[in-house]
């Protein structure tokens, strides 16, 4: 299911800056599956310090633990821990956690992620994910490059899964607190309190609240946080529970410009800056453009039981709202716009255009398991979601003081033929019910592991504009099949094959520029992988194919806003590994590589012809990614060092522009005290992201045709852009914090 575009992103709108405007792929997000014989976590050890962890499911998993980010800094999102992984190339805004990023992977990026918090749909994208959940009650992060279970709220995962579990509330009294201070005037303080047991009734609870105020890194700019997040757990029996969540988020910030390459260049050279104002009367004023009041509510009531012994029982509900808008400056207002009281505006008038937007995000899913035989099982279930956004774009001039009024005053507001005067006025949203059945045999003793599954998912979307009168819409019918198998051969070493269709409708939220509907995206993934574990060290090898049928992709448009667009056909194929040892000595070392090697295989079409794209290296397809970690921990004293390397990447269609490939590294030091008083573990430590204070671009905010000047196939001339915009790697940075649990 398709998420929405968030109203902070939909609008950062200097001449020179790209909105934030991604499509929030709230429901194309993934959970952590309920199906053993899917996931199959192990319980087994973690290795490289949390950086990996011994596996045992039947396709690629690759999951980050508590160890490795109780090492981080707690303003970190979950973007931050999963940087070192394989098959990602991750970018983030700032350090401080507010402003989130984007991901690629395996040819891939954030439109094919799917995004789950303890099994159910997350309105955000990967951009806000930390609007969800603080980083102090992650328990884990599991990411399933290319793979999604079949009771997963999802038909959109051909880039991968990442699934958040929340914490556990404990079975003692107590609780935990933080407190950050960094670079760019960051402040942060965090408190979880737990009830424990209480009483008889098998219930615990917790619940924690956050603040964060900091600067932006680059140019004028401040951002502030408030987040809350509750969970109960009742334990029934030994093997039912019944787990809620429930999260609150409200924020405010200075939205970041994206700079093009000629910007970037420009302020590396120390000749100009892409950075917001600090000037009130500057069209470029931070106060302009930023993000109003975004409030993110956010619930989920995942239910397991076992009815019988042979039968399971799972539901796992979902709801979440977002309400807020953000603001940009948007030029002179032209003529024939009046104010509330009928006075005329002037049409030199600087002026402010908003996006105002509701979405309301909902469903459910619902299994049974079955154990036909203690070799055999069968599940069968169904998912209904649906999501809906209201967007307004009402436009108003620029206030005195030179922030952005909320966009309900009207005291400065514009007004046409004595109607509110709206550049944008839209609703979107999307429904779908989906089946699903699948078989699981296990012969030899569990060593073999046999699963066949096909999801049977039933899609309509929509997209009403009420300025144009301009109504599309869709339904769709998608097969989704899914095998997969695995053979241990003993406690070391295990083989798997898997192999899943998968399936995206495009994000009706991005359907404005559009007049006519995108084809619908198809992905076939194979996967091959071997892994081998012993008591020194846990080694994972993953071989992938990916053939891709109309791909979707999100262009950047000269109004500031973003459009869904067919970019033909693809191939990508390459291997993810991964090696990291036991603690040794109190060392332990963690490496990753990927290579990928993706291609067009069509030549996408403009306008009446087509861009000569076929053959062409893909865009944001790097062919090598590469990680190393180094822990060290002697239980008082611990250390840990990153370094991420990714290459080369196309980040246009037609393979003119590219960036070179950057390296990012991080440093974590600390020392825990042993107990005093109440504080049972008293912690300090120091985090530093970007020793060498580099500047380098890390990855694209969308797609651009073209930089130079190209012919088309049909010998027409197109002419040359600005070319593709860019996130970039955040200044250095260095955060400490205290903590204790208590």
């Amino acid at each position: 299911m398709t998420g929405t575009t968030k109203a902070r992103h939909a609008a950062s709108a200097t001449s020179h800056a790209a909105p934030s405007g991604k499509a929030a792929q709230g429901a194309n997000a993934v959970q952590a599956t309920s199906t053993p014989e899917i996931l199959q976590v192990s319980s087994g050890r973690s290795g490289g310090g949390g950086m990996m962890r011994q596996e045992r499911a039947p396709h690629s998993i690759q999951t980050v633990t508590r160890q490795f980010m109780d090492m981080r800094s707690p303003a970190g999102t979950a973007l931050d821990m999963v940087k070192n992984l394989p098959s990602l190339n991750v970018s983030t805004q700032d350090t401080s956690g507010m402003t989130g990023g984007s991901i690629e992977s395996r040819s891939l990026n954030d439109g094919d992620m799917a995004l789950l918090v303890d099994g159910a749909v997350v309105t955000s994208g990967t951009e806000y994910l930390q609007e969800d959940i603080d980083t102090e009650n992650m328990d884990r992060i599991e990411v399933t490059p290319g793979t999604s279970a079949i009771d997963q709220p999802v038909t959109s995962a051909a880039l991968g899964v990442m699934n958040v579990v929340t914490h556990t509330p404990s079975h003692k009294f107590g609780g935990l607190t933080d407190f950050s201070y960094g670079t760019n005037d960051m402040s942060r303080q965090f408190i979880r309190l737990e009830s424990g047991d209480i009483g008889k009734t098998g219930l615990r609870s917790f619940f924690s609240f956050s603040h964060t105020h900091a600067d932006n890194w680059i140019g004028a700019g401040a951002s502030d946080k408030k987040h809350i997040d509750f969970g109960v757990q009742k334990d029934i029996g030994t093997d039912s529970y019944i787990k809620f969540f429930l999260s609150w988020n409200q924020e405010r910030y200075g939205i970041y410009n994206y700079p093009t390459a000629d910007q970037f260049y420009a302020k590396k050279h120390g000749t100009g800056t892409w950075g917001a104002s600090s000037d009130p009367n500057s069209p470029n004023f931070w106060g302009n453009h930023q993000e109003g009041p975004w409030n993110e509510l956010f619930m989920t009531l995942p239910v397991h039981l076992r009815l019988t012994n042979r039968l399971h029982f799972d539901l796992v509900p979902y709801f979440a709202y977002g309400r807020g808008w953000s603001s940009s400056v948007s030029g002179e207002a032209g003529s024939g716009l009046t104010y509330a009281n009928g006075s005329a505006v002037s049409p030199s008038q600087l002026s402010v255009n908003y996006y105002d937007q509701r979405t309301p995000t909902t469903g459910a899913t619902i299994k049974l398991t079955y154990d036909i035989s203690r070799h055999n099982q069968m599940t069968f279930g169904y998912w209904y979601g649906y999501t809906q956004s209201r967007q307004w774009g009402p436009n108003s001039a620029v206030n005195q003081n030179g922030f952005s009024n909320n966009p309900d005053d009207l005291s400065t507001a514009y007004f046409q033929n004595g109607q509110r005067y709206y550049s944008a006025n839209q609703q979107t949203g999307d429904q779908i019910h989906a089946l699903f059945i699948q078989d699981t045999a296990k012969y030899f003793q569990d060593r073999l592991v046999v699963s066949a599954g096909f999801k049977f998912a039933m899609m309509n979307y929509w997209f009403d504009n009420y300025l144009t009168h301009q109504t599309m819409g869709s339904n769709s019918v998608v097969p989704l099949p899914r095998f997969s198998t695995s053979y241990t051969f003993n406690r070391h070493h295990q083989i798997y094959v898997n192999a899943q269709g998968d399936f995206r409708a495009p994000d009706p939220s991005n359907l404005t520029e559009n007049t006519s509907l995108p084809r619908n995206q198809y992905t076939i993934k194979e996967e091959l992988g071997y892994r081998y574990n012993n008591r020194y060290i846990i080694f994972d090898l993953s071989l992938f194919n990916y053939a891709i049928t109309n791909r979707l992709l999100s262009v950047y448009n000269a109004n500031n806003s973003y459009s869904t667009v067919n970019a033909g056909n693809q191939t990508a194929r390459g291997f993810d590994v991964m090696l990291s040892t036991h603690p040794f000595h109190h060392f332990s070392p963690y490496v990753s590589f990927e290579y990928l090697n993706a291609r067009q295989d069509s030549n996408v079409q403009y306008g009446t012809s087509y861009l000569p794209t076929k053959g062409k290296e893909a865009i944001m397809a790097p062919h090598v990614m590469a990680n190393f970690g180094l822990t060290y921990d002697n239980r008082h004293f611990f250390a840990n060092a990153t370094v991420h390397y990714t290459g080369p990447q196309s980040v246009t269609l037609v393979g003119d522009e590219r960036i070179p490939g950057y390296v990012t590294d991080t440093i974590s030091l600390g020392y825990r005290f042993s107990p005093f008083l109440v504080a049972k573990s008293p912690t300090f430590r120091l985090n530093f992201t970007n020793l060498t204070g580099s500047m380098v671009r890390t990855g694209t905010t969308g797609v651009a045709d073209n930089y130079h000047a190209v012919t088309l196939l049909n010998g027409q001339s197109i002419a040359g852009s600005t070319g593709a915009q860019f996130y970039v790697e955040p200044r250095f940075s260095m955060t400490g914090t205290i903590s204790t649990a208590f």
